[in-house]
């Protein structure tokens, strides 16, 4: 039934039925019941494939007529709108960690406080000085209410070891530095006029604690730019002289055929074969048009046609067929035509379309020639062929199938099987029963092609060649010497996958390949072969020691394998553990193979691995939608924006052009993220430390009275004003290696690896660093501001002298020497001078002493208290004031100097090793922290 103009549309009585609505773009499940007159309804399904989704472009007309099936929040687009998982970094742990112990560390300052309160002021003369006398209302308050409102009072004090500022800080410089990704020159591809993106920035330096890369095999690794080679039929190989990629010419003139094998071939099968490959596609063709920005169809000055398809596969093949003779011209009316190579076009009834799937792994027409014969065409991979196979030169085809593989080449193989006209009926009741079917559809279908696809005869098969990106090799070669190990995961068959391991040095010539594939649990029994495989690895790793050259083991696993060990582990829990000795070979293995991958078990080896007892970073990265599950379920998700589509960019947490961008982005973007904000996080706690232990040490001095040591200004301003831009920016811009160093040399990698710079030792350090500093600051001021030759100033003592150096003089002195130390040793830790550093650390320092300058040299009138007032110049006009904070900054430094000299003399890192061999301190232009010019590409 069809429907040619609008009154017809407009006459239309029907119903629509379908499934609930659920957020799978491929998938719906529906049909529509046309009501004509008071005849019986007729039903017709409805699949993906009438489903016309937001944003699509239409293709091939101008209009269409159409019926809303879903709206509003209902929509599949509304409802992939749902948050991901939530991915935390290593560091965001390592953060939330040492928060604990620093509030357990605050909790215990104020109790310890509280209890000395109370044992002092046990005396009855301490209790209520004469210059203290409490109200009534406190003398009757009970004892527990008032220690408790004492220990509040001292939480409130003590508040400032809890570093809030740099949790703020933290999200500034990853939002910030995710530009420098996006800004990158280098990971600019000039083909896609498009950079890298960021689409979370929250696991920036989780770049730099990679430990396993999952990458796919096709478009990830290759090109996924597929051009004919050859195909086989009969045994007899036929190799077109040259390819014509994405061109259909107006002639076939210049076709050759080379029939590279000894012997005839049927020619019979020749043609069903070339017309199963010009029919069995759902290749569309197109006029002239402008293609993502690229004009296609235009030969010789004239405009032509084009072969397009969500599968490139099919394309090549097309394009291939077309060479040898056998032109795809259109499909009309549900009508395909194709020119022969005696220019005689042929016009065949598309009655089916079985769509591949990767279960299957195989696809199917039903046509009906211009004599009426009813034919079916199969292709697919030759696993799901084969067994289907009843008659054809299967030796011959398989050897060439296998002979291709090892090559590197993609295979598909290629049958057909002549139907009755009884036989047709029975498979259009079959597939009508299941398309109708609004429950269980996908099984139902599944069974019916199951039904329907067999008995085939062989006709032969074909070889295309997927080319490997440029510098693929180099980066996993890099990635490898990183110390990460890189699996593969594809859906490819073992010799192909194998191959291109092997181009891509994921394999080397050296390495020695254990398999624990079907065909091997076959012959063995899975117990069997998973313990001699362990006894391999575990035994040459015990001869080799500790050199870990000599442990040079490659794994190739198949996907019905795999299954079977998860599926062993679940059902063996008490007798065997599978999954243990598998990841125990993994262990082992420089580089894992896993070929014949269904889309949900390469999510299953990433959360695998994720969930084992070392937790390590995961990485998963490709181009496709079958690639989305692996990389939602890895830490780092990457998606390469390639030729399958835009899902996995969609759904990454990176988007980049090419594999080769890996490189760069692990190793010196991963590396610069991980340094700068370890550092970052350190610093804040170690600062905060110095800056509220003085606080905590005062209170001995004072009664335990919750009297402040430094002014409200300055305990406001301390996080905020005075010491947060230096931070900030070196957070942002600090290169302690050259970007060339880091991609000459990817081991350095290693000494980032495992969160280095955030485990509890380093933490400890800095902590007990930051305590030492502020025993330096307070008590030596304390025993400085005791001399009477400082408190005079070199004047003979007076009252008014005394009481110009209080407490308010004794904080600021402490405070100054604070503000400068903490700045002055992030100076020290600066190896990357710009004069933007300059320009901020020096000028937090300024802005500290202009403002104090004003705070204390000016009467407020908005201020109920002028107790700074004269004191900042009063302190800076002694000059045994100027020598104590001069004197103590050095103290204080001394450690962090003393630390990188005996650490760079005694035992150097790799890191220090590489620093030593250029000067530590370089001053150029800034050319990286360019915020307001977002609109240029920068190289970074």
């Amino acid at each position: 039934m069809a429907f040619r103009t609008e009154q017809e549309v407009d006459s239309l009585h029907a119903t629509i039925e379908c499934e609930q609505p659920q957020p799978d773009l491929y998938k719906f499940v529906g049909r529509i019941n046309i009501y004509k007159d008071k005849e019986e309804p007729s039903c017709r399904p409805l699949g993906a494939e009438n489903l016309l989704l937001r944003g699509a472009t239409l293709k091939n007309t101008q209009h269409i007529y159409a019926v809303a099936v879903y709206t509003g929040m209902e929509t599949k687009m509304a409802l992939n709108y749902q948050s991901k998982s939530q991915k935390r970094s290593a560091v965001e742990k390592s953060m939330n960690a040492f928060l604990i112990v620093y509030l357990c560390i605050l909790i215990s300052k104020a109790v310890i406080n509280t209890v000395l309160k109370y044992a002092w002021q046990w005396s009855p003369d301490r209790d209520e000085p004469w210059y203290n006398h409490r109200t009534e209302n406190e003398r009757q308050r009970h004892m527990v209410i008032r220690a408790f409102t004492d220990f509040l009072a001292f939480m409130v004090l003590f508040n400032y070891i809890i570093p809030v500022s740099m949790y703020v800080t933290v999200e500034m410089q990853k939002f910030l530095g995710s530009y420098f990704i996006t800004w990158d020159e280098e990971m600019f591809d000039e083909e896609l006029g498009e950079g890298a993106q960021v689409n979370t920035s929250d696991l920036n330096e989780e770049l730099g604690q990679v430990e396993y890369v999952f990458t796919d095999k096709t478009g990830t690794l290759t090109e996924n730019n597929m051009e004919f080679i050859e195909c086989c039929v009969d045994g007899n190989v036929y190799i077109p002289h040259a390819i014509c990629n994405g061109q259909i010419l107006s002639a076939a003139s210049s076709i050759d055929m080379i029939d590279s094998s000894p012997g005839g071939y049927r020619r019979e099968h020749e043609d069903l074969f070339f017309r199963a490959l010009c029919l069995c596609h759902t290749v569309q063709v197109k006029e002239e048009e402008t293609v993502d920005g690229i004009k296609r169809g235009i030969h010789q000055g004239r405009p032509t046609s084009f072969y397009i398809s969500s599968s490139p596969d099919e394309v090549a093949l097309v394009e291939g067929m077309k060479r040898l003779g056998y032109t795809y011209l259109r499909l009309k009316d549900n009508y395909m035509e194709i020119l022969n190579k005696d220019d005689e076009i042929e016009r065949f009834e598309l009655l089916h379309v079985l769509n591949f799937d990767s279960v299957r792994r195989r696809m199917s027409v039903i046509v009906k020639s211009s004599s009426g014969e009813y034919l079916l065409f199969c292709k697919g991979a030759d696993s799901s062929i084969f067994p289907r196979v009843v008659s054809g030169k299967v030796e011959q085809v398989k050897a060439r199938v296998e002979q291709n593989a090892i090559e590197g080449l993609r295979t598909l193989c290629v049958a057909y099987r002549r139907l009755s006209e009884s036989e047709y009926q029975e498979a259009c009741h079959h597939l009508n029963e299941a398309k109708l079917a609004l429950q269980d559809r996908e099984q139902r279908l599944a069974q019916a092609y199951d039904i329907i696809e067999r008995d085939f005869v062989l006709l032969g098969a074909t070889a295309v060649e997927d080319r490997l990106q440029e510098k693929a090799a180099d980066t996993i070669e890099s990635l490898h010497k990183a110390g990460m190990k890189v699996w593969v995961l594809t859906g490819d068959k073992m010799e192909t996958a194998a191959a291109t391991c092997y181009a891509s040095k994921l394999f080397r010539r050296s390495t020695q390949i254990l398999e624990l594939t079907k065909k091997r649990t076959e012959e063995q029994s899975l117990h069997d072969v998973l313990f001699e495989l362990n006894r391999t690895v575990l035994r040459q790793r015990s001869i080799s020691g500790l050199s870990v050259d000599c442990l040079d083991f490659g794994l190739i696993i198949d996907g019905a394998t795999l299954s079977a060990v998860l599926k062993a582990n679940q059902e063996r829990a008490g007798s065997g553990n599978y999954r243990e000795i598998f990841l125990e070979i993994c262990r082992n293995c420089s580089a894992v193979l896993c070929c014949r991958m269904a889309p949900l078990q390469k999510a299953q080896i990433v959360k695998l691995i994720k969930a084992s007892k070392e937790h390590p970073i995961t990485l998963a990265i490709g181009d496709g939608a079958n690639d989305v599950s692996m990389i939602l379920e890895a830490h780092v998700g990457i998606g390469i924006m390639g030729k399958e589509g835009r899902q996995a960019a969609r759904n990454s947490d990176y988007a980049i052009p090419k594999f080769k961008h890996l490189k760069k982005m692990l190793l010196v973007h991963g590396h610069y993220y991980y340094i700068r904000i370890a550092e970052l996080v350190q610093y804040f706690f170690l600062q905060n430390v110095c800056f509220i232990f003085p606080q905590f040490l005062y209170q001995f001095f004072c009664g335990f009275s919750q009297q402040p040591l430094y002014d409200t200004a300055y305990l406001t301003l301390y996080n905020i004003s005075f010491t947060s831009l230096p931070i900030l920016l070196y957070s942002l811009v600090e290169q302690h290696i050259t970007m060339e160093t880091l991609k000459r040399d990817p081991s350095l990698y290693r000494d980032i690896a495992k969160n280095s710079l955030l485990r509890w030792p380093v933490f400890l350090y800095w902590t007990c660093l930051g305590v030492f500093d502020a025993v330096i600051f307070f008590f030596g001021a304390y025993f400085l501001f005791d001399n009477t030759t400082f408190t005079s100033n070199g004047q003979l003592m007076t009252t008014n002298t005394q009481m110009m150096f209080g407490n308010w003089t004794f904080g600021t002195l402490v405070f100054t020497v604070l503000v400068f130390t903490v700045t002055l040793k992030l100076a020290l830790d600066t190896h990357h001078w710009t004069w933007i550093n300059h320009f901020v650390i020096w000028g937090s320092l300024l802005f500290y002493v202009i403002f104090s300058l004003l705070w204390g040299g000016i009467i407020w009138p908005f201020l109920n208290y002028q107790r700074m007032y004269y004191v900042f110049m009063q302190m800076l006009s002694s000059g045994p004031a100027w020598l104590s904070i001069i004197l103590l900054i050095t103290v204080s430094l001394l450690p962090d100097v003393i630390k990188k000299v005996l650490c760079r003399t005694m035992c150097p890192t790799a890191t220090e090793r590489a620093q030593s061999n250029r000067p530590c301190l370089t001053v150029e232009p800034s050319t990286i922290f360019m915020l307001s010019q977002s609109s240029s590409r920068m190289s970074f």
